[in-house]
């Protein structure tokens, strides 16, 4: 099939997902929407996150695509059973994945999760978790400051290397072999946050499981891409494109264009 994956998150955070899509399925071509002018969602109330959640998926119909993947943790864990009964085509989140990849990667079955504010309230990665490994031992934190930094494309900074030691100067004396990155945008900041961790705690970026999952749900269907040619991205933001662009080029290590969407005012409120 020739249809698009559409990929949405609330600002840049889903690009990590993006990259592990196309270096998985190289064949399939990507619609990403990342919802820059409302970013972060993790301090956002869940009926708010569930609203914005079913605006982007209804610009994104347009397309006519042949699966939603919702790359962002905090509208996976409040809006997925919505958008998946609303829809017909296959919609697929990024918190099992996560969960399932720290647990095959877990030896010690204690598990550090660090998320937005909204995801480690949902208690998301917690429940899934214990679905798969109900003896799990999990400590979770929420950290709000990391999405705004990533979203000023400042994943090295002094500002940045300081805030991420002070905000996980008390998860780092939990005894655990596997921290979540519960957050797409996190990646982005994936060497500070193991160098504060130390070597001994793996980092599980929920992007490459997530990737896989695409991948196994479009071969079962018959719905992978059969085109030889190299498809031809299209990537959207709400807020200014300038700094979005920036990073997305640099992350995925490619030219892009990006086109502006702008939302009706009451609904950024």
């Amino acid at each position: 099939m020739q249809q698009a994956i559409a990929i949405l998150d609330s600002g840049v955070g889903g690009l990590t997902v993006v990259k592990e899509v196309m270096r998985q399925l190289p064949q399939e071509k990507i619609i990403y929407f990342g919802d820059t002018a409302r970013t972060p969602y993790g301090p956002r109330p869940a009926e708010e996150v569930t609203r914005f959640t079913h605006q982007i998926v209804d610009y994104l119909k347009q397309f006519q695509p042949k699966m939603i993947v919702i790359a962002c943790n905090t509208a996976t864990a409040v809006a997925i059973d919505e958008i998946r009964a609303e829809l017909t085509i296959p919609v697929v989140g990024v918190i099992h994945p996560g969960a399932r990849a720290a647990i095959k990667t877990s030896r010690t079955q204690r598990i550090g999760v660090i998320g937005t504010e909204g995801t480690i309230k949902s208690r998301a990665y917690e429940v899934a978790l214990r679905q798969i490994s109900p003896n799990i031992q999990v400590v979770s934190q929420a950290c709000p400051s990391f999405v705004p930094l990533v979203e000023k494309g400042l994943f090295r900074s002094e500002e940045t290397r300081r805030t991420v030691e002070e905000t996980l100067s008390e998860l780092r004396r939990y005894p655990m072999d596997c921290l979540i990155l519960g957050c797409t945008h996190y990646p982005f900041l994936s060497e500070l946050i193991s160098s504060v961790m130390g070597p001994q705690v793996t980092l599980i970026s929920s992007a490459e499981e997530t990737a896989r999952e695409i991948s196994t749900i479009l071969y079962h269907k018959g719905m992978l891409a059969t085109s030889n040619s190299m498809p031809v991205h299209q990537f959207f933001c709400s807020g200014e494109p300038r700094m979005f662009k920036a990073i997305a080029q640099s992350w995925l290590n490619e030219q892009i264009k990006v086109t502006p969407v702008v939302w009706q005012v009451p609904n950024i409120i």
